[in-house]
């Protein structure tokens, strides 16, 4: 393994070479179940063909412009994913922690442009992951992101998860100019947040006159079934939304939606990215979105999301004395433990199958969404020849 670089990882010592569809395979072969999909970022698998096609045909004609010229497929992306969602404007990066950048200077600079420029808090909750930038670090809910890169920022308050009082009494403080959620937390443990909160959030903020902030880098791109989580929700729309992961099919790619209204403060020059919207990525996002919105894709999801769903209560079931509960929704799931979940992880990459672990001792899957009711059972299967190794490694 190279030294020369950063020692911020701690990788496996296994070497993928290459991968088709939902396996990975090594230098030998051996082939592995991939049900982690890149931290959710493969939704298609690899080397899907229409993907590698629009991927190949764009990079034999113009890599990079830079946003000095107008780029063709990022103009028709944007007005995709607007005519398909809460959003009449887009902003394109290159990763969730750029989106959520865009999304805190969207929300500032709106209360700023409508005179209101003490309006910067950002109210997040424990739990949260929003990035690894400055200001993704702060607005996130977890203080091991934190430690040693200074004092924390002004301007960001966490509020604890679930907790409805707290919410109420800091939301009506005069500076705060955005509530910022994950509708369903990725590494806090594979949480969904009720419905219920989600419709009361949006009442909550339009009350006091504070801007809805989703986190969708994880849960959005049919993860959950929906283009995004919360169109299962109806009256829940954000006004500003943070996506990346999976609009990208595993090719590096964000984005920031808005509102007209919101994003009016965001004028020419004061935001920008040298490599935000470049023809290759937007060559590949079409493409993305020409799957999700095919006909019956996400009928498929949600179908094969049922099938991973009994699987894991049938773990619950089975292995009462380890498994606690079941997190999270579609194919973006959470098997919770009542200990460290790094054992199970590390007994089903032995077995062939490549998993998550996430905050409260949680095992999460988030496979392609391309997965088989077949690939879910052989998953299945191996979580639960791993969790009788663990349960009998604790007895002896």
């Amino acid at each position: 393994m190279s030294n020369a670089i950063y020692s911020v990882y701690g990788p496996g010592p296994v070497v993928f070479e290459r991968g088709e569809g939902v396996r990975l395979y090594d230098r030998d072969g051996r082939a592995w179940l991939d049900f982690i999909a890149g931290i959710a970022v493969n939704g298609f698998g690899h080397a899907h063909p229409k993907l590698v096609a629009a991927l190949t045909e764009q990079a034999g004609k113009l890599w990079h412009t830079s946003n000095m010229f107008r780029i063709p497929g990022q103009e028709r992306l944007a007005e995709r994913y607007c005519e398909l969602t809460f959003a009449d404007r887009v902003f394109f990066t290159n990763s969730g922690s750029e989106a959520i950048e865009c999304a805190i200077k969207t929300a500032r600079r709106y209360h700023w442009a409508n005179g209101a420029p003490d309006r910067v808090t950002i109210l997040s909750f424990t739990g949260s992951f929003h990035g690894r930038t400055m200001a993704a670090i702060n607005a996130g809910g977890q203080d091991k992101y934190r430690e040693g890169f200074g004092p924390r920022m002004p301007g960001f308050i966490t509020l604890p998860f679930g907790d409805h009082d707290a919410l109420k009494q800091a939301v009506a403080e005069a500076d705060v100019a955005a509530v910022l959620i994950e509708p369903v937390q990725g590494e806090g443990g594979v949480r969904e947040v009720p419905e219920v909160c989600l419709k009361g959030l949006r009442q909550l903020c339009d009350a006091h006159g504070v801007l809805l902030i989703y986190d969708e880098v994880q849960c959005g791109a049919g993860r959950t079934g929906k283009i995004f989580h919360h169109q299962w929700v109806d009256g829940a729309e954000p006004d500003i939304l943070a996506a990346a992961k999976g609009i990208g099919g595993g090719f590096p790619m964000g984005m920031c939606l808005a509102t007209e209204r919101v994003a009016s403060g965001m004028v020419k020059g004061v935001h920008g990215s040298t490599f935000g919207g470049n023809p290759l990525a937007m060559a590949v996002g079409n493409a993305v979105l020409d799957i999700l919105t095919s006909d019956g894709f996400l009928d498929g999801v949600n179908r094969v999301s049922g099938t991973l769903t009994q699987g894991l209560e049938s773990l619950k079931g089975s292995h009462p004395d380890l498994v606690v509960g079941i997190t999270g929704r579609g194919l973006l799931r959470g098997l919770k433990l009542n200990r460290d979940p790094m054992p199970v992880r590390s007994l089903a990459t032995d077995r062939g199958l490549l998993v998550g672990t996430a905050g409260d001792n949680v095992v999460r899957f988030a496979p392609p969404l391309i997965v088989t009711d077949a690939d879910v059972r052989e998953a299945i299967g191996i979580v639960d020849q791993s969790l009788e190794a663990l349960a009998g490694g604790a007895s002896a």
